[in-house]
């Protein structure tokens, strides 16, 4: 089995709160990520992030808004994705500590 490093990238604020379920061990909220290993898309990523939904969404063909990206760093085979179109490989992500004053402190977590 090969093995992958994916950086992602959250945006909580986006997060629909109703989804969050209470665990034993905690607050949760399940995630989807789409990735692909192939191919950057036009902003330099490797794929998206929604937030997962239900059978019946699903069937009714819902889309959930996309709340994060993720970046492959690391393959086993040394292959990182290339941008579609150049060839290039992707820059390395720079870290933005941008604080938010919207920020919700009431986030259980």
């Amino acid at each position: 089995m090969s093995k992958v490093g994916i950086s992602i990238k959250l945006d909580v604020s986006k997060l629909d709160k109703t989804r969050f379920f209470k665990g034993a061990k905690g607050v949760y909220c399940d995630l989807t990520a789409f990735v692909n290993l192939d191919e950057l898309d036009q902003y330099g990523q490797s794929g998206f992030i929604t937030q997962e939904l239900s059978k019946e969404e699903r069937e009714a063909k819902v889309q959930m808004p996309i709340v994060g990206n993720t970046t492959v760093f690391y393959t086993d085979s040394g292959q990182l994705p290339r941008r579609g179109g150049d060839g290039a490989q992707q820059p390395q992500p720079v870290q933005n500590n941008v604080q938010s004053d919207d920020f919700d402190d009431s986030i259980p977590f």
